[in-house]
């Protein structure tokens, strides 16, 4: 199944370092492979295995060869400053494509020693328009039983994506966490991935999810942020358009992995629009260049509505998600009638698409088809 993203990152080898990011066993891997294929001559090598290490530290790869692809490059001490130098001496035919599991993108900083070379992608797990697009077929409970992860997506039977799941998970939280920083308490950081599973699309008080871990509230923050590095969870934030008030009210948890969440068929299908939107999101700010955000909103009253898109600090849409109910919510119509923003509730099972009151009622399987990304 081809990725959207491949002839995207073809097109920007020509012109910079590529940068892949994405959660484990999305697919990088595959897909940077896939790319090489279309090279007459390439190189895969990954920090994680000795021998590779052993040629990446002496950059120990024939001048001839056209692409040089580094796995797993940001668990090497320096490695920004390794990366300029591999780019600034390679030869003019050479192209640079870097992957790594970790959000590379933490490092788009004032001082990235790397500005300037590149171009950051982000690979997620699979949606429907990625579907659509390679005539696959699927379901939407489909999604919302295996996740979007290829693997488990695609395996043969539900078993085999329970297996891989366990495996999975295993391997986040006792080999991932632990290269990422030294936790010391990682029993804790266990219990907190299982706390977060059932409370996914409600806002999370650290002060609450530390007494429950028996943990501070700036431990509990730390390990939020470290599952977020990891692409693991992700934060949606109330919107205001003061960034520092933002980030102070209480965000929602989500998992790029939706067959992680616990709870109802409503909760999963949130989770499963989450992703899908975020993935719109980054796909705006990685191809286009804007200045691309998702949110929620919430008033002091408690009036909310899932989502909104935000473009250049402004409400693009607002979006309610509802498993069945096509009455429009309260905190929607709130809302749209305070402030006249576009506005769509979104509905997994529905029939017939409307407008009422000015909101759209849209089928969820019809609007994730057509999301760009």
């Amino acid at each position: 199944m081809e990725r959207v993203q491949k002839a995207l990152i073809r097109r920007d080898l020509q012109k910079k370092m590529v940068l892949l990011a994405g959660p484990r066993q999305a697919g990088k891997t595959t897909l940077a492979k896939e790319i090489a294929d279309e090279f007459d001559s390439s190189v895969y090598l990954t920090y994680d295995h000795l021998e590779d290490r052993r040629m990446i530290l002496e950059e120990a790869w024939l001048p001839s060869v056209e692409l040089i692809i580094l796995d797993e490059i940001h668990k090497m001490p320096n490695w920004k400053n390794y990366l300029k130098g591999v780019y600034d001496t390679k030869k003019p035919h050479q192209k640079v494509l870097v992957t790594g599991s970790a959000r590379l993108e933490i490092f788009q900083q004032v001082g990235d020693s790397l500005a300037g070379r590149y171009f950051l992608h982000r690979l997620f797990p699979l949606s429907p328009v990625e579907c659509k697009k390679a005539g696959v077929d699927y379901s939407i409970d489909h999604f919302l039983e295996r996740g979007g992860f290829p693997e488990p997506f695609l395996a043969e039977n539900s078993t085999d994506a329970k297996r891989w799941r366990q495996q999975y998970v295993d391997s986040l939280l006792r080999i991932d966490v632990l290269d990422f920083e030294n936790i010391h308490n990682l029993n804790a950081i266990r219990v907190l991935f299982e706390l977060l599973r059932d409370r996914v699309g409600s806002p999370v008080s650290y002060t609450s999810l530390a007494e429950d871990v028996a943990i501070s509230p700036n431990t509990v923050k730390k390990y939020i942020q470290i599952l977020e590095a990891l692409y693991i969870v992700f934060k949606v934030t109330p919107f205001s358009r003061s960034i520092a008030r933002s980030i102070l009210k209480e965000p929602k948890i989500y998992f790029f992995d939706t067959g992680l969440v616990k709870g109802d068929q409503g909760i999963k299908f949130e989770n499963f629009v989450a992703g899908c939107l975020l993935k719109h999101v980054h796909a705006r700010i990685d191809y286009h260049g804007e200045n691309a955000a998702l949110r929620y909103l919430q008033t002091k009253e408690r009036q909310e509505v899932d989502f909104a898109l935000v473009i250049e600090d402004q409400i693009e849409k607002m979006i309610e998600v509802k498993h069945s109910h096509t009455q429009v919510g309260s905190g929607l119509r709130y809302f749209k009638q305070k402030y006249q923003l576009p506005a769509m509730q979104l509905v997994k099972e529905l029939k017939r698409e409307k407008v009422e009151e000015g909101i759209e009622i849209r089928n969820g399987r019809h609007f994730l088809e057509r999301l760009d990304l």
